[in-house]
């Protein structure tokens, strides 16, 4: 299991970065690679977030001295997602199967979890965001299907998208974590635009299902001062709750977000008008 620390950036640091410091303290770009467990421990609100692809035998998640733990989920929680192959995530001895775009909640105090893939020769990817808890809610399996859906945007704004909320207030309890996926109509580029800050939370976004040769121009920082990193497939951006977090795509992509903070309320946010995005 690798474990990536960044530490927090405070606004007026940001600023200053060109573009080989915003990628390198912002952006995730090694999630799955087969037969590793791939983490980023980002000291906003101490979010985990990262990808595992079992293409052998099964991937387990560690404790030990970098999260000062006897086990991963002693004081977390985490949410799954599998966007790859179909697989199993193994919490205590149980098996849930996760076929591709399935997600899971698993409670804090989880003891062993460990990812498979059914086929390693065409192996699942798992992408996971872990946060700290303080309650222990039960492990729950959500497939798309069960995910809250809520539809916004256009087709004339080139945004026009569902957005499948997985651990989520209405859908199953958690302590801090909120976790979705969003995918746009075909066509749609934009995501999460018009913009918005949410001073109580942080985000982090992960760009996948999109071709080798597609980029997102991941939109952020504060609305009148605004930078962009070029991202590719099956990387993710973090996101502080200063910062704005919108993209637009070369061609069609997915993405999955993963929130943690003071509140769960969706709809807390702080919307940017258009006239003050600088």
């Amino acid at each position: 299991m690798n474990l990536d620390v960044r530490q927090p950036v405070h606004p007026s640091q940001g600023k200053t970065f060109d573009t080989t410091e915003l990628r390198k303290h912002f952006l995730v770009e090694r999630l799955f690679v087969p037969g590793e467990i791939n983490l980023t421990y980002s000291h906003f609100d101490r979010i985990i977030v990262g990808g595992a692809c079992p293409a052998g035998g099964a991937l387990s998640l560690e404790g030990g001295k970098a999260l000062a733990a006897d086990h991963f989920l002693q004081r977390r929680e985490l949410g799954v997602i599998n966007i790859g192959a179909a697989g199993s995530v193994n919490v205590d001895g149980t098996r849930y199967p996760l076929a591709q775009r399935d997600g899971m909640y698993v409670g804090m105090g989880a003891e062993r979890v460990s990812f498979e893939s059914d086929d390693t020769g065409n192996p699942a990817k798992f992408y996971m965001a872990s946060v700290p808890a303080h309650h222990v809610y039960p492990t729950t399996l959500v497939d798309l299907t069960d995910a809250r859906e809520v539809k916004l945007g256009t087709i004339e704004e080139s945004n026009k998208r569902t957005i499948h909320q997985f651990v989520h207030p209405e859908v199953l309890r958690s302590c801090q974590l909120a976790m979705g996926m969003t995918i746009l109509e075909p066509g749609c580029v934009w995501n999460t635009m018009p913009c918005h800050t949410h001073d109580r939370r942080m985000e982090v976004y992960c760009y996948f299902d999109m071709a080798e040769d597609t980029r997102v121009f991941h939109l952020m920082g504060p609305p009148a001062e605004t930078r962009h990193i070029v991202v590719k497939n099956e990387q993710a951006v973090i996101s502080p709750s200063w910062s704005i977090h919108s993209g637009v795509g070369t061609a069609g992509y997915t993405f999955i977000w993963a929130m943690v903070g003071e509140n769960q309320e969706f709809t807390d946010m702080d919307h940017v008008a258009m006239a003050d995005l600088r």
